[in-house]
């Protein structure tokens, strides 16, 4: 008997999500047959990365095992990145993987009957030069590795008596979620070290700029709120500068006009897109930031086999904007993304996508959190602050692990997250 083929492509927050709501309902019963592709082993939640960057939370307890989870919830799991896609045989071409240069498994075609695409995003740096070569991304678990790397080696340097300087400069560049977050985390940071014997990691030592080109911080926020959090980032210390524009980047600092700031560290959060190998890629439709554009069922407007989710899907709203880039719009498609393709196996009718914007939520660490809470949650717009806050953020991640294990698994899960976190180190150090 044949079954339906189903391959998704990239296991982030709406991937994953979808590849276990289908193997649950589909593949338990062998109803289809759901492929997972991804170039990494493991997934962590995408909004977690900037406390990955700062050491303040450790992957080894917060990552996931794609292969496990799999063999858990009835889908199959394959390690690779996506190169092409042959719509006339409806296969997706896989790159070969190599290790140390030397290829263990050769590029290989996955057939499907379904496809979707959650590759998600990457930063946008506008083609500002010189920011792909000086700037650290936070895209991956990776880059934020790499930052995390990077910023212990600066705070032994500082520490280290032959240094020169009495500061440690670090410039973040967008003053959205990201940058906002990482630029608070990183004080929490600085005071968890001085457990570990870094002398003097007083705030006075940190030089922290956030910089930005519009207005004000926090454009998805109501203005009262995101005035809250510039004001307690700047009582951490934090300068923050709007209306202001990178020009270039170099390896001393940044040029913002005909001026030029001296950075260590120099992070870039300033912007998304999708991937670039995504424009025409299969001659499928794309906006200007290389998303695939989509129809109200979430298909590509050239393929209705072809589903897309996630910060890669260009979905129209009515108002001529986009659905954004949120982590809350790629569990919403995955929802619908798992109805449209079980009804479309049944044969039944698709239905059509509803974003609904449930409020934006920003953590400054352990110094406070802000937020909106939107729509059917709470019958019209709440702004929050304090614990109320920070309890609505840290439940954004266990719905998270609910979409992904269920209720029971998630509390047994966070139990023994919540343990590990008291008898391992608070700041995980590579």
């Amino acid at each position: 008997m044949s079954y339906p083929r189903i391959v998704i492509i990239g296991g982030g927050a709406g991937g994953l999500e979808l590849a276990s709501r289908l193997g649950n309902k589909l593949g338990r019963k062998n109803l289809a047959h759901i492929t997972l592709v991804d170039k990494n082993h493991t997934h962590i939640w995408k909004p977690l990365l900037h406390e990955v960057a700062t050491g303040t939370l450790d992957v080894e307890i917060d990552q996931l095992s794609y292969r496990a989870h799999a063999a858990a919830h009835h889908f199959e799991f394959q390690l690779g990145s996506l190169t092409a896609i042959n719509r006339d045989l409806r296969q997706v071409i896989l790159a070969p993987i190599a290790d140390n240069g030397e290829e263990v498994l050769a590029a290989r075609a996955l057939e499907y009957d379904y496809l979707v695409l959650a590759i998600g995003s990457v930063s946008n740096h506008f083609n500002t030069p010189g920011v792909a070569e000086h700037c650290i991304f936070l895209d991956s678990p990776a880059q934020a590795q790499r930052f995390q790397h990077h910023l212990l080696m600066a705070y032994l340097k500082l520490n280290s008596p032959a240094h020169p300087k009495d500061k440690l400069n670090i410039a973040i560049v967008g003053a959205g979620a990201t940058g906002v977050e990482l630029a608070a985390e990183l004080y929490h940071a600085a005071a968890e070290l001085n457990l570990y014997g870094y002398a003097d990691l007083r705030k006075s030592r940190m030089n922290i700029q956030l910089i930005e080109a519009g207005p004000r911080i926090l454009p998805a926020l109501p203005e009262r709120l995101a005035l809250a959090a510039h004001k307690e980032l700047s009582k951490l210390g934090v300068t923050v500068r709007t209306n202001t524009k990178v020009t270039a980047a170099t390896k001393a600092g940044l040029q913002l006009g005909d001026e030029h700031i001296e950075a260590e560290l120099m992070v870039w959060a300033a912007g998304i897109k999708a991937p670039d190998f995504l424009k025409d890629i299969a001659g499928l439709e794309n906006n200007r930031i290389n998303q695939l554009v989509v129809n109200q069922q979430l298909q590509s407007t050239r393929d209705s086999s072809i589903y897309v989710i996630g910060d890669c899907a260009g979905c129209p709203l009515p108002d001529n904007k986009w659905v954004p880039p949120r982590a809350q719009s790629a569990h919403q498609m995955a929802s619908l993304v798992a109805k449209n393709i079980t009804a479309a196996i049944a044969g039944k009718p698709l239905k059509a996508f509803q974003y609904k914007d449930h409020g934006s939520l920003i953590s400054l660490s352990r110094f406070g959190t802000v937020g909106n809470l939107m729509g059917n949650l709470v019958g019209g717009t709440m702004m929050i602050e304090g614990r109320l806050a920070r309890l609505a953020y840290i439940s954004l991640y266990r719905m998270h692990q609910v979409a992904l294990h269920g209720w029971l698994r998630m509390m047994l899960i966070s139990l023994v997250a919540r343990i590990n976190r008291i008898v391992r180190p608070k700041l995980k150090l590579h």
